[in-house]
């Protein structure tokens, strides 16, 4: 409700109500608009922090940010897990922190390939910060970076001017790793489920776990054509024997592993299971599309109905060439 006050009202009473209506006019938000998307800090144990991202598709709202981040807070400074989708939506993440903490961004770890994983990395770089990644990481920037900046101009525009693909100069070439960094100590896993090279980062003194693309909550995960779904369950079950009190999914709010194995340690099963199934089996696609397309337990999850069928799809003709 607006209030006006008595010297608005005196100055409506002069004949400025042209003016008044512009004033709210631009106050009001545009029907339909996305709301702009502010990075903030989400605290999640001791000195560990998450920035939970929106569920939708990138944009110039959101800054192509549609994803989690997170920074841990040492006394050496700070680690900062992923590092956006430019050098404006860097900087973007870089004020979350600075809203927690003056210590300097000192390290970067990038847990994927996927644009908004990393292509904020040069920002940092520039200021000091040192780029961590696992080999396969790299080796699947390299290869997408030109196709993923070109696909991010058509979501971002002008904000992905300034932006240098750089991929880490500190590559860890094993596939499971157990660093210290900045007197933390985290291990670190490859999990190549949503994407090549994704990995996940655990903290084993704090028990969170910062899964990458592993784990979505909140929206359902897309199973995309670089996707694999059994390296995906295979992953999910390591992480479940890391027993984390704190998942920070790569999309949703920060949770727990009960939810995560709901909503998405269960949907890879259901897709394994259930339509890998049907494929080994030789069953028709279009009547195993028909006799799964509509399962309860996901149902409620944002995103369902774009993704279910395209997700079955590819998985049916995954199993279907691959038994």
């Amino acid at each position: 409700m607006w209030i006006v006050s008595k010297r608005w009202g005196a100055w409506l009473k002069r004949g400025h109500v042209s003016c008044w209506l512009a004033l709210c006019a631009w106050a009001l938000p545009v029907m339909g608009a996305e709301p702009v998307y502010v990075p903030q800090a989400v605290w999640v144990k001791d000195n560990v922090y998450a920035i939970v991202g929106p569920l939708g598709q990138r944009s110039s709202a959101n800054a192509g940010l549609n994803a989690n981040y997170g920074f841990v807070v040492t006394a050496q400074g700070v680690i900062l897990i992923d590092s956006g989708a430019s050098a404006h939506s860097a900087a973007m993440l870089e004020k979350a922190v600075r809203a927690v903490t003056p210590k300097p961004i000192r390290w970067v770890l990038n847990t994927g390939s996927q644009d908004h994983r990393w292509l904020g990395n040069a920002y940092f770089a520039q200021k000091g910060a040192e780029l961590q990644a696992m080999a396969n990481t790299v080796k699947t920037q390299h290869a997408m970076a030109a196709q993923q900046m070109s696909g991010l101009q058509r979501f971002v525009g002008d904000q992905l001017q300034g932006t240098v693909p750089m991929q880490a100069s500190t590559v860890h070439a094993a596939p499971e790793k157990t660093l210290v960094i900045g007197g933390v100590a985290l291990q670190w896993m490859e999990t190549n489920a949503h994407y090549p090279g994704d990995t996940l980062i655990h903290l084993p003194q704090q028990s969170v776990t910062f899964t990458g693309d592993l784990v979505y909550v909140d929206r359902l995960l897309g199973v995309l054509p670089q996707s694999n779904v059994r390296k995906a369950q295979a992953a999910f079950e390591r992480l479940k024997t890391l027993q984390p009190q704190h998942v920070v999914p790569g999309h949703g709010r920060v949770t727990d592993l009960a939810q995560a194995s709901r909503e998405t340690g269960d949907y890879y099963a259901f897709v394994i299971d259930k339509v890998g199934a049907a494929a080994r089996n030789m069953d028709p696609m279009d009547e195993t599309l028909k006799q799964w397309g509509q399962p309860a337990q996901f149902m409620h999850l944002q995103n369902f109905d774009e993704l279910h069928r395209a997700n079955m799809n590819r998985v049916f003709v995954d199993f279907e060439a691959n038994p």
